[in-house]
């Protein structure tokens, strides 16, 4: 055990100099052990952890070599639970608890559209009936289901509607994606929809002006280039994605274009590198210049500057902030005469973002983005240390830059982009290939010159440039998603898949020697514990409205119409490429009868639909379970799911075993599960 101990120590010496991108890493840790808790740590814990892990911080300096990086890691786990803690409670806002019809009034911070592609309002400021300020949410979010409308909502317009307001959502499923939390994050208490107009009620004030900026320009673009062109051209200039439909965000999506969409690190990276190279170039053109002038680090300055406006203007949303954090410290970098991409600025940059905003760290953009950046690192590090760059032809190094860059970026993200999204996209990489330079080499420069002529009235050229290379990215998105086979359908991994894989790659990235190979052992067992991971014999909505059950054939559902959002996300975590008509032809009898029940392993399920269906039910003759979408008595025999219960339970699903059944609820006693009550 001491000759372990002591190989151990002298592993983590000669890791000196390279122990700092782990430092995310173990704070990342801290931050997911906190949302791997299944109830809320009370406040004095998350105190104590911070002081313990402050503690330790300031104890491994007077560690021995080998022993500090330990210190300093179990330090930065501590802290990291403190930090994702405090945020949580930092950020909370009061909550919806009940089904709210009435009048709806606030103010217009944001405007997109939902999956169904109805105008969606994001609204503080919030009034609601009946309500008292302080029970009342911080925003909340309505789609616009209205065939008429008496005004065009804009950023900073106080609007008044009548609609219907319910609290955000819970997970679909145990496990999944807990659409709750995400609006506990960003203070959405309550998500719902109205059938009337919106009525303006005071024009937008002195605020928002970056948000009407914002808008104009989008109407601009849209303008000058109608249709999809202009519409996908003022998504990424602007970040509105409002005029975009979901045939071609669908597009994008199963040709694995979509980042092309969003504000990322790709648009970032390329608006600054742009800027930054022309700022070089226009620095080296007067005599004298590069002698007299530091060119190169006044011309970081006017990129950061660039990218600081083009964050603003976008809407800062989290990916954007994500990108500009990332381009700022390279950029900062070259000002201060460091390398800029390394995987210690890489490493600044997440921890940037973790404390800013760590619960980042759950989502997919985060993982996908810095397991991009730090595959890409790690490569082209290693084409450099072993001179294959250099040797390469001056003509072949553009493509190879290309070629290893779109090849390693597309196998760091697709597990990721699998485990997240169920999909994947067969020819993504083809897409890629020829869409992506397109982007760096004409939309985004075209798109910065627009920008900037735009004031003058002389932008119309930069605009035709612009919308020739977003036609092409179109037309690539559209024939690759149509080709026969272009799309895959993945099941869900087991919960310990992801973190499995992301442990081994970034051993093998972060780690020196030749030790760094043992990182293909564990990102090997995942991929062996992938296709064993079992799905639900049954899955319960947190509504009672919809009941799924395997079967043979796959998935069953109870209904074949209603709840469309939970059966996409059920099949889609399957793996299934039906849709819910075809899901619901597999329930025994099929699913028209509103008392629809099925008989699974030892375990016989009756879903009662409406309050008929609940009415007629006269109990249960032999033990079973009853999911029901009205709340029902007490009955012998029954193991009733009603939406009483479920308000507490949350999603539930059921696991038939040679031990009996399993039962795993969504809920769990945490800030976001237990919203502070208003008064109705």
């Amino acid at each position: 055990m001491r000759q372990i101990l002591q190989r151990c120590e002298g592993a983590l010496i000669g890791q000196r100099g390279h122990l700092f991108p782990w430092v995310p890493v173990a704070l990342g840790c801290g931050i997911g052990l906190y949302f791997l808790m299944g109830s809320e740590p009370l406040t004095w814990g998350l105190s104590l952890a911070a002081l313990f892990g402050g503690g330790l911080l300031a104890l491994s300096r007077r560690l021995g070599v080998g022993h500090a990086p330990l210190a300093v890691a179990i330090g930065l786990l501590a802290c990291g639970v403190a930090l994702a803690g405090a945020r949580a409670h930092l950020i909370a806002a009061p909550q919806l608890w009940f089904r709210y019809y009435g009048p709806i009034e606030g103010r217009v911070v944001k405007i997109d559209r939902s999956a169904s592609d109805a105008l969606r309002l994001t609204l503080d400021r919030v009034v609601l009936s009946r309500m008292a300020p302080d029970d009342t949410p911080a925003r909340v979010r309505v789609s616009l289901h209205s065939r008429t409308s008496f005004l065009e909502p804009g950023p900073g317009m106080r609007v008044m509607m009548t609609g219907h307001l319910g609290p955000p959502g819970g997970a679909a499923e145990p496990g999944g994606f807990d659409f709750r939390r995400h609006a506990w994050f960003l203070r959405l208490g309550a998500v719902g929809y109205t059938r009337t107009p919106a009525l303006l009620l005071e024009p937008a004030q002195g605020g928002q002006w970056i948000s009407r900026m914002r808008m104009g320009l989008s109407a601009r673009v849209q303008a000058a280039l109608p249709g999809e062109t202009g519409a996908f051209a003022a998504a990424i200039m602007t970040g509105d994605r409002s005029g975009m439909s979901q045939q071609s965000i669908q597009a994008l999506r199963y040709s694995n274009l979509a980042h092309l969409l969003a504000i990322s690190g790709l648009h970032m990276g390329l608006l600054a590198g742009f800027v930054f190279g022309a700022a070089r170039i226009a620095f080296l053109l007067p005599p004298g210049a590069r002698h007299h002038w530091p060119g190169k680090k006044i011309a970081a300055g006017i990129a950061l500057l660039a990218s600081a406006g083009y964050l603003a203007l976008s809407g800062g949303n989290v990916a954007t902030e994500r990108a500009f954090v990332m381009v700022a410290v390279m950029l900062i970098a070259v000002i201060l005469d460091r390398r800029a991409l390394s995987l210690r600025a890489v490493a600044l940059a997440a921890i940037i973002v973790l404390l800013l905003r760590p619960e980042a760290l759950l989502g997919p953009g985060f993982q996908m983005s810095f397991a991009a950046t730090v595959a890409l690192v790690t490569v082209f590090g290693l084409l450099r240390n072993f001179g294959i760059e250099r040797e390469a032809p001056g003509w072949a190094r553009p493509v190879l830059t290309l070629v290893v860059s779109s090849l390693t970026a597309s196998f760091a993200t697709a597990p990721i982009a699998m485990a997240h999204f169920n999909l994947l996209s067969h020819y993504g990489l083809v897409a890629n290939l020829v869409a992506v330079p397109v982007m760096g080499i004409l939309v985004v420069p075209m798109a910065v010159v627009a920008a900037l002529l735009m004031p003058f009235g002389l932008d119309a050229p930069a605009m035709w440039l612009m919308k020739l290379g977003l036609d092409w990215i179109l037309l690539v998105a559209t024939t690759v998603s149509g080709w026969e086979g272009s799309l895959g359908h993945v099941m869900a991994p087991g919960p310990v898949v992801l973190p499995l894989l992301a442990m081994g790659g970034l051993f093998l990235c972060l780690w020196q020697g030749r030790l760094r190979w043992a990182g293909l052992a564990p990102m090997a067992l995942a991929v062996v514990l992938w296709p064993l991971s079992q799905r639900p014999d049954l899955l319960i909505a947190d509504t009672g409205t919809l009941v799924g059950a395997m079967t043979a054939e796959g998935r069953a559902l109870s209904r074949a119409k209603g709840g469309g959002f939970l059966a996409g996300v059920w099949l889609e975590n399957d793996g299934a490429s039906t849709d819910q008509a075809e899901a619901a032809a597999l329930w025994p009898g099929g699913s028209a009868d509103r008392t629809a029940r099925i008989q699974l392993a030892g375990l016989r399920v009756t879903h009662l639909q409406g309050k008929r269906a609940a009415e007629a039910f006269k109990g249960c003759p032999i033990p079973e379970i009853v999911v029901s979408s009205v709340d029902l008595p007490e009955m012998p025999g029954c193991d009733v799911y009603d939406p009483k219960r479920l308000r507490d339970t949350g999603a539930v699903a059921v696991w038939l075993g040679e031990d009996g059944a399993r039962f795993v609820t969504a809920s769990g006693a945490r800030l976001w599960h237990e919203p502070r009550r208003g008064r109705q």
